[in-house]
């Protein structure tokens, strides 16, 4: 269980780092929080944990809260912030990839000890970054637009959770099939692929659900940048 336990916290923590940063520095907190999770997401997602008795690729935690600040940033903003916040992830996701291609090209002093890990994590990169572009910008663009037409159906405040979770559940099924398409399949045998593929979604939708509170606090916070 000590995966389980440990992912709880690891979700837990993540929700309340979003809440830091917006509590300190509004939105532009938020767009921070995007472009670098975005990054760290697709270098924990080359790795490949046992939970609840599934193989999962880590990243899930920090992934599914970007989709908790760009609710946050529809909610509150509206719906041209958060799609900034999308481009501004892609970008992030994009800038790291090349720069990190010319990183492992470099020829390491006889005394270097990181090529080898960094070859490791970064070679693997390019297909993992080609699927999570992809992936990222059709589910971020699509959780933006199903927001958007939920809180039509369901305006009120209370109605939050409905917004949150109804658009996530779709979105992070089209970022969880494509994503694991491009980057894993025909890499691992078809039974691990799909293994990660159940286990990655039904983790990105508990973590939606475990974020729908911290969403709510969101909403009810003011920055101090506003005040």
């Amino acid at each position: 269980m000590f995966n389980e336990v440990l992912g709880l916290g690891f979700a837990i923590v993540n929700m309340i780092f979003v809440l830091i940063m917006y509590k300190f520095f509004g939105r532009t907190g938020l767009f921070v929080w995007v472009g670098f999770a975005t990054v760290l997401a697709n270098i924990q997602v080359t790795k490949l944990i046992e939970i609840f008795g599934l193989t999962a690729t880590l990243g899930n935690a920090i992934y599914g809260s970007i989709f908790l600040v760009t609710d946050i940033l529809n909610e509150k903003y509206g719906k041209k912030e958060a799609k900034k916040a999308v481009w501004l992830g892609f970008t992030s996701l994009l800038m790291m990839t090349a720069i990190m291609q010319f990183v492992i090209q470099f020829q390491p002093a006889p005394d270097d000890i990181a090529q080898e890990s960094l070859s490791t994590i970064f070679g693997l990169i390019p297909r993992i970054a080609l699927g999570s572009m992809i992936a990222y910008l059709v589910s971020q663009y699509t959780d933006v637009l199903i927001f958007s037409f939920i809180r039509k159906l369901f305006p009120s405040d209370g109605a939050f959770w409905i917004r949150n979770n109804g658009s996530t559940m779709l979105s992070q099924l089209l970022d969880t099939l494509i994503f694991t398409s491009i980057a894993f399949l025909g890499v691992y045998p078809t039974e691990v692929w799909l293994s990660v593929f159940v286990s990655t979604y039904v983790l990105k939708f508990l973590v939606s659900i475990l974020g729908t509170p911290f969403g709510y606090m969101a909403k009810r916070m003011t920055p101090l940048d506003e005040k």
